[in-house]
């Protein structure tokens, strides 16, 4: 057994935040075992599977032209 997983098994896993997909869903990185894990639509840590990264992608990828479009439209409506 490696040392970092035994770490983790002992005393939890160390997360960090490596992508912010939306305001409520993220991606997360065990700092020691290097374990990926992303928020559930319950708001709890899911392992993140590569179907769940796809969905991750769609979804980053709908907000940012969401964000996009609402400023627009707040820039737009201030010329005015």
């Amino acid at each position: 057994m490696k040392p970092t997983k035994l770490y983790c098994d002992l005393f939890g896993h160390n997360y960090r935040m490596t992508k912010k997909v939306t305001n409520h869903v993220k991606e997360y990185t065990c700092k020691c075992c290097k374990k990926q894990v992303t928020t559930s639509s319950t708001g709890r840590l899911i392992e993140l599977t590569e179907k769940r990264q796809e969905i991750n992608s769609a979804l980053e990828r709908i907000y940012n032209n969401r964000m996009m479009r609402l400023q627009q439209k707040m820039i737009s409506s201030s010329i005015y």
